[in-house]
């Protein structure tokens, strides 16, 4: 049986602090852990932009969002993964409505 796969929107923010060779390998990094789980909709990079409020002392941050479809249990070890990755300010993930 086939499990259910649900579509999927995730928005972060990396530090303004890493240069531009860094920032694109973790965007890399993180569209070819979202290939291997499941399918990349689409890649907006927003680039940098000013957060409403400071993190860490930083008051600018590279945003991303990525439109994916997974399985609801790829989204858990996608947050983790975020949690722990230097250079990740916030993250967010969604699950869109059909």
């Amino acid at each position: 049986m086939e499990e259910i796969k649900n579509a999927y929107e995730t928005v972060f923010i990396l530090s303004s602090k890493l240069d531009e060779q860094a920032t694109a390998a973790l965007v890399t990094k993180f569209k070819d852990l979202i290939a291997e789980n499941g399918t990349v909709d689409g890649v907006d990079e927003w680039g940098k932009r000013r957060l409403a409020y400071e993190i860490n002392k930083e008051t600018e941050g590279y945003y991303v969002l990525i439109n994916f479809t997974s399985v609801p249990a790829f989204t858990a070890e996608l947050d983790r993964i975020y949690k722990i990755t230097d250079g990740v300010i916030r993250s967010l993930i969604i699950r869109k409505e059909a």
